[in-house]
């Protein structure tokens, strides 16, 4: 149990219905140890969805096996899209048959701690006003670094600045294997085609919670242990590698790339971003339209900024070459 205790609630009964979004792929190491940790969860009112990309491996085979023992109200199977992991978990956030007052995502070799689930709800709870329990809200938490044999590694950056859509528009902070929304936010997310291009779930959701003037809890305390190991498909982002590949990333487009897939999506829910914010998008889109000068001084009005000193600069370097 953490330290902190300061997020401990009485939830109103009925207990909220919490719909976990499980993605697997090539699972079969580190799935049970994740699937155990959803039964040690202090709050129960829990059901998985779990979507498997086409894994050849014993994935399937353990999802079955917990199946059998849990039952179907607790663990459904589905076959997901092989197209990656955000097209993976973005087919069960359209899945209309998945109802819940919460959704989690999950990935599949984490570990989840005892309280997660509680503590998320019980933080959005607090945060959100009574006549405002329809406001789009998001969870999200600081994760422990643990290698393959959950030996413990660290933590992960610690955000101090506030979460925006200023913010969200330049980086994610919100990891997605933290994540936990009500279904205010899950609703923003259907106003989007399913055939629109989604970069990357998790920054998709921190950008349409933010924008539509919804409210982030950012958790300092770990909710998670994020296992590092060869097959993880992002990994630690703090280390100097990891820094390398996105200044590269930076150089080379990809980022601008992303950008404009970003801001294509949120054309098609603008009329539900708050009128700053419609502001801070139109000018953030005229002025990657401009030459260098009037680009710099655009992008200062807009107000967006990366959590770090160090980041910011990249921002600048980056729109001075014009790869934002």
């Amino acid at each position: 149990m953490p330290d902190d205790t300061s997020y401990l609630c009485a939830l109103d009964p009925p207990s909220p219905s919490v719909a976990i979004l499980l993605c697997t792929y090539q699972g079969d190491k580190f799935l049970a140890e994740q699937l155990d940790s959803f039964l040690l969860q202090t709050h129960s009112n829990w059901k998985v969805w779990a979507s498997d990309a086409g894994s050849t491996d014993d994935t399937l085979a353990i999802l079955n096996n917990y199946q059998q023992v849990w039952g179907e109200a607790k663990l459904t199977i589905l076959h997901g899209p092989v197209t990656g992991a955000t097209d993976n978990f973005m087919s069960l956030v359209y899945n209309t048959d998945i109802q819940a007052d919460y959704y989690a995502f999950s990935d599949q070799d984490d570990i989840w701690e005892a309280d997660k689930l509680r503590r998320a709800m019980c933080m959005l709870d607090r945060n959100l006003e009574p006549d405002y329990q329809d406001t789009p809200a998001l969870y999200c938490s600081r994760t422990r670094y643990v290698d393959a044999h959950n030996h413990e590694l660290g933590l992960s950056q610690l955000f101090k600045r506030p979460p925006s859509f200023g913010n969200a528009l330049m980086q994610n902070i919100a990891g997605g294997n933290t994540m936990v929304f009500n279904d205010s936010a899950r609703q923003l997310l259907l106003c989007v085609e399913k055939t629109t291009p989604i970069v990357i779930h998790d920054w998709w959701v921190y950008i349409v919670v933010t924008g539509c003037g919804g409210t982030v809890c950012y958790d300092r305390y770990p909710s998670l242990r994020y296992r590092q190991h060869s097959g993880n498909l992002i990994g630690m982002n703090s280390s100097m590698s990891a820094r390398m590949i996105r200044v590269r990333m930076l150089l080379q487009g990809e980022f601008k790339e992303w950008c404009e897939k970003n801001i294509a999506a949120l054309q098609q829910i603008r009329d539900k971003l708050t009128p700053r914010n419609q502001q801070t998008l139109d000018q953030f889109v005229q002025a990657r339209q401009t030459w260098m000068l009037p680009r710099l001084v655009q992008l200062l009005w807009t107000g967006i900024y990366r959590q770090t000193a160090l980041g910011n600069l990249g921002l600048i370097v980056a729109a001075v070459f014009n790869k934002l």
